[in-house]
């Protein structure tokens, strides 16, 4: 052992039992490890044995081998963790040797100096553990054993990487603990703050516009100015027919951007509105509001996927002066040859509804065959000059490329009127209503400095979880669904709006359509049934919090529950969506092509245009491979030249791709019921 006494650049004692557990280190690493006992003498404390440790075994030295290292050590260095009277024996023992100066208390990981490491923490680096301080590396290692204790043992990297993160931040080990168990500490839970931004645009007075007298009323009973998005709209030529993508955050008045322009179409005689939504629950509700609100000047119809099967038209009148309806809805009007007579303004809502795998290349295939119908009647009828597009959206990552490729003239207006802040908090499935509960609670409870309280909407992913948690919450809360029929849905806007109720639950699906004035979104799910929200949809879902003329700030709660997935076809968890939503940036709005797609889309474009497929085809926003596309047609035999076969006709009207058209073929040859292959049409896409 010579040599290592003289190399030895540190002393470590840390207080074990009734002695001591000593550690000796060079250049930052440890030579060994022994056990030091002390005993009084006439001289004071001094030492009585002196035994190295390997592993399980110890191997006694005499104890001046230990008064040797000390005085040959640069420094000696004892543990905080030690007690006050064993720290006064060791440093009067060290005293008795000269050795006073070498010695020093130091904080350390209690952890590193039960098993023997030499590990000093400073103020910087400590992590508090209970009453103690441990180093950064054990404080990881504890965290995994109190994430596999609560039950959290599958955490997952994103939210192990972001409770270490936190952990880091704040030096409280004690803290992070208590985030997972679903309390709010919002140091802990708040992950950013969206700034309020304002973009200064002058208001277009609602007495100064050149509509029809009857919306000019209307809008007058209504408002002094337009807000900003709405007034950039009427200065780009809104009322001239200007072709326009509006995209605006959400609540900042863009729906009426649309509204406003087809109303004055429709009563001025220059042709009807079709005010078209991606999902059947909106065009509801959007019939409803129509109705509603210009029933007394308009005649409201409405248009959804479902009619596709039981075409009986019994709510449906294509001569109505508004028609709402699902993209897929007047898709299907196209491709079976239904006549609309003079369409005079098309609204498309959520348009970047075109990016997406399933929706996206129907709605791009429905906008290039209503432009071309539209173009076709106006050749045709000389008092009809054509349609006015207004598309809509809250969220494109690529306005400039898409309203270039829409052939529409850009309203941006990025204003966000209230900031917005951001919380993530880890809970499970039936923890998360606990901790709604809470938030529901405390919002309520507060009043704005305009003298509102504060109002909650909780999405979530089913009806029956919407029921589930209404009822489960302290203070009044309702359901809000697509199953709710309109008198109950009315009423639940009514009582939010005279702030009768702290809180609804609605499910994602309804989005889009919900416009509840709230300071509060809450997260309960990041799925819409069984697909995880886009960055787009959960950036539109959060922005419903905060409103400039109730609140002075938004605040957005992640529920998450680490390891959680709602359907075996999802690939990733709702920690994982949780960090790559908040994290990131909106997508681009394009359509993609696969080759069903493409097949379905050219198949659609032969019923309607005939030898303009083509033509069809070219306009659209996505790449279509025709040449290839028509030959798969002809092989399929869904085509015989520019017409479709009655086959074709069939798949074409009911929106099949090639292999579910051939696997209903196949049913059909071996005599299964006839609503059974409804029924898997149907179920396929319930919510178009």
């Amino acid at each position: 052992m010579s040599k290592q006494v003289q190399e030895v650049e540190t002393i470590f004692c840390h207080e074990t039992g009734d002695d001591y557990l000593v550690v000796v280190m060079r250049d930052g690493e440890r030579l060994f490890r022994a056990k030091l006992g002390l005993s009084e003498t006439s001289a004071g404390p001094r030492p009585a044995k002196f035994r190295l440790k390997q592993d399980s075994s110890e191997e006694p030295r005499q104890p001046d081998e230990f008064v040797e290292l000390a005085r040959r050590a640069r420094r000696i260095r004892l543990s905080e963790q030690t007690s006050p009277e064993a720290r006064r024996e060791l440093t009067e023992m060290f005293s008795g040797y000269q050795l006073e100066d070498k010695t020093k208390t130091v904080r350390t990981c209690r952890y590193c100096a039960s098993a023997g490491r030499y590990s000093p923490i400073t103020t910087d680096t400590a992590i508090k553990d209970d009453r103690d301080w441990i180093c950064r590396d054990c404080a990881r290692t504890e965290l995994e054993r109190q994430l596999s204790y609560s039950g959290g043992g599958q955490v997952t990297g994103a939210a192990k990487e972001r409770l270490e993160e936190l952990m880091l931040e704040v030096q409280d080990l004690d803290r992070i603990v208590n985030l997972l168990e679903g309390r709010l500490d919002p140091d802990l839970t708040k992950f950013d703050t969206i700034s309020a931004t304002v973009d200064e645009v002058d208001p277009v007075r609602v007495d100064s516009l050149d509509v029809h007298p009857d919306l000019q009323e209307l809008l007058e009973d209504r408002f002094e100015t337009l807000l900003p998005v709405q007034s950039l709209s009427v200065e780009n030529g809104l009322f001239e027919g200007t072709d326009q993508l509006v995209v605006s955050a959400t609540a900042t008045g863009k729906t009426l951007v649309g509204e406003m322009t087809g109303l004055d179409r429709v009563l001025k005689g220059k042709g009807k509105m079709l005010f078209l939504v991606p999902l059947v629950a909106l065009a509801n509700q959007k019939y409803e509001d129509f109705r509603d609100e210009y029933g007394h000047l308009v005649d409201v119809t409405i248009r959804v996927g479902a009619s596709r099967i039981n075409d009986d038209g019994a709510q449906f009148d294509p001569g109505a002066d508004v028609i709402v309806g699902t993209y897929e809805g007047i898709d299907h009007a196209l491709r079976t040859g239904k006549e609309m007579g003079d369409v005079g303004t098309v609204v498309i809502d959520e348009v970047h509804t075109l990016k997406e795998d399933e929706r996206g290349h129907r709605l791009d295939g429905l906008i290039s065959r209503l432009k071309y119908t539209c173009e076709r009647r106006a050749r045709r009828v000389e008092s009809y000059d054509g349609a006015q597009w207004i598309y809509l959206s809250a969220t494109v990552g690529n306005p400039e490329q898409l309203a270039g490729a829409l052939e529409s003239t850009l309203i941006e207006f990025e204003e966000r009127p209230v900031p917005i802040e951001r919380h993530v908090t880890f809970a499970d499935g039936q923890e998360k209503v606990r901790v709604a509960n809470k938030l529901v609670k405390r919002e309520f409870d507060t009043e704005s400095s305009k003298g509102y309280r504060g109002q909650t909407i909780i999405f979530t992913n089913s009806r029956r979880r919407c029921h589930e948690i209404s009822r489960k919450l302290e203070y009044d809360a309702a359901p809000y669904h697509a199953g709710l029929d309109y008198k109950r849905r009315k009423r639940v806007e009514r009582r939010f709006g005279e702030q009768d109720l702290a809180a609804v639950v609605t499910t994602a699906a309804l989005a889009a359509g919900v416009d509840f004035p709230a300071s509060q979104v809450v997260f309960d799910s990041l799925a819409m049934g069984i697909e995880w929200l886009s960055v787009q949809e959960f950036h539109q879902m959060l922005g419903r919090a905060g409103r400039p003329d109730y609140h002075d700030e938004g605040k957005v709660y992640v529920l998450v529950e680490p390891d959680c997935s709602y359907h075996n076809s999802m690939e990733m968890t709702e920690d994982e969506v949780a960090f790559t939503l908040l994290k990131g940036e909106m997508e681009s709005v394009m359509t993609h092509y696969d080759e069903a797609a493409a097949v379905e889309e050219t198949l659609a474009n032969v019923t309607v245009g005939g030898k303009a497929a083509k033509a069809l085809n070219d306009r659209m926003l996505g790449d279509v491979p025709t040449k290839h596309a028509v030959g798969k047609l002809l092989q399929y035999e869904f085509i015989d030249g520019f017409e479709p076969t009655p086959l074709g006709r069939v798949v074409t009207e009911h929106f099949l791709e090639p292999g579910e058209a051939f696997a209903l073929l196949d049913g059909i040859r071996k005599d299964a019921h006839p609503y059974d292959l409804v029924a898997d049409i149907e179920l396929r896409d319930a919510d178009l």
